[in-house]
């Protein structure tokens, strides 16, 4: 038998699923009516729209049409006149997401976490999760963002990557300690906020620096009380995102693929297969998986297209391979196979994240792919924060003025 003092401590059995707060599902909404979605009794097969209603402007004076949001996770976006910023993979940097942010042109520096990008279209392209201790602080943030911004005549979308797909299925590997030790910190916040979610969540980004200031570790890490309260994290992540629980749902709120204007987005990549199975399809299975509403052990039914396997739309990694290392049969074949998918899902170019671009964002195939993750958090490359922009369809990366502190070498890219 375990020694008592690593036992499944007393005080975690009262922070049970059923005692929290949980999100509502995600359900297309009219901002005018409110920013917080209202819950929904099922979800739905259909294609839903949403035109977010509010009187905003662009450049030259005139007044942009409404965007227009379809699906269930949102799945295509319409977003007429909109500047478009789109921010690659995260992995728990709070402080190089909010440098990304304000070099993208939409958070304040003040230190307030105030949405400055008016009518702006931001969209991050998932792996906030793993090698970072504030993951949960930078939800809270883009949720927050996301508020102000519909506000404005502006919207925050997200895509979840395979650090949040392999979060869900309970794989750890990749959780930083600090991570550990902000998600027992955010359960122990919700059991005592258990009235409110999206209250809840969205104060989460200020409060969780305050717990962590209070926060005192004994300097000894193998010092029991710091075995106990590691495995206490562990449990707490357990419960926070194991499908159904309350982060799984946050992230259910979000798509696999998204398609705004005439660009898509995803995390690793899209390929012809997926756009047949149906990107609708896919985001809408893997939503209801992260909800708890499916079990995906022997179920023939649930998109391993979209979340396992190296092809697959989170782990996909065709278009972000060196062309140097490549010969030009090669190159023309994934250039046929890119060409492909962007007509059949109707795209201009494809921006994806995933694996770390050591040169900075770049893009490859005439410019139809574009390659942004650059390993920003100090958990991966603590590299110089960089964004996308695409404005009248037209793209360009924008780069932090700030110097990157180091160059570290990364052992592996997953």
């Amino acid at each position: 038998m375990a020694p008592e003092s690593l036992l499944f401590p007393k005080e975690m059995a009262s922070l049970c699923l059923n005692s929290l707060p949980l999100p509502p599902p995600s359900q297309p909404r009219k901002l005018s009516e409110s920013p917080l979605p209202p819950p929904s009794s099922s979800s739905s097969s259909s294609l839903s729209s949403n035109s977010l209603n509010v009187n905003s402007y662009g450049s030259r004076g005139e007044a942009l049409k409404p965007i227009v949001v379809s699906g269930s996770p949102p799945t295509f976006v319409s977003a007429p006149g909109r500047r478009i910023v789109a921010v690659g993979d995260l992995h728990g940097d709070l402080g190089q997401t909010r440098c990304a942010l304000e070099t993208a042109g939409v958070l304040s520096s003040d230190g307030e976490d105030v949405w400055t990008g008016g009518e702006t279209v931001l969209i991050q392209l998932g792996d906030i999760l793993d090698r970072g201790e504030d993951e949960i602080a930078i939800l809270s943030l883009l949720r927050s963002l996301d508020m102000q911004a519909k506000a404005e005549g502006g919207a925050v979308f997200q895509v979840n990557g395979n650090h949040e797909t392999i979060n869900v299925e309970g794989d750890f590997r990749y959780v930083d300690t600090g991570g550990f030790d902000e998600c027992l910190d955010f359960l122990e916040y919700l059991d005592d906020n258990r009235d409110d979610w999206e209250e809840a969540f969205v104060g989460w980004v200020g409060v969780s620096k305050r717990m962590k200031e209070e926060r005192k570790m004994p300097q000894n890490y193998w010092d029991p009380w710091n075995l106990v309260r590691k495995q206490k994290g562990v449990i707490a992540r357990s419960i926070l995102l194991r499908p159904g629980g309350p982060l799984a749902r946050e992230l259910a709120r979000h798509a696999v693929v998204l398609k705004v204007n005439d660009w898509v987005f995803c995390h690793g990549g899209l390929v012809p297969q997926h756009v047949t199975y149906g990107v609708e399809r896919m985001n809408r299975e893997v939503s209801d998986w992260m909800r708890g509403l499916v079990e995906i052990d022997d179920n023939p039914h649930f998109p391993f297209v979209a979340t396992r396997g190296y092809d697959s739309v989170v782990w996909n990694r065709l278009y972000s391979r060196d062309t140097s290392d490549l010969d030009d049969y090669q190159i023309n074949q994934i250039n046929y196979v890119l060409q492909q998918t962007l007509q059949a899902v109707g795209a201009k170019g494809m921006v994806v994240g995933h694996t770390p671009q050591p040169t900075g964002a770049n893009c490859e195939y005439d410019c139809s792919i574009w390659r942004i993750d650059v390993g920003m958090s100090s958990g991966v490359l603590n590299s110089r924060p960089e964004v996308l922009e695409i404005k009248d369809n037209k793209a360009r990366v924008i780069r932090s003025k700030k110097d990157p502190s180091s160059e570290l070498t990364v052992v592996d890219y997953i």
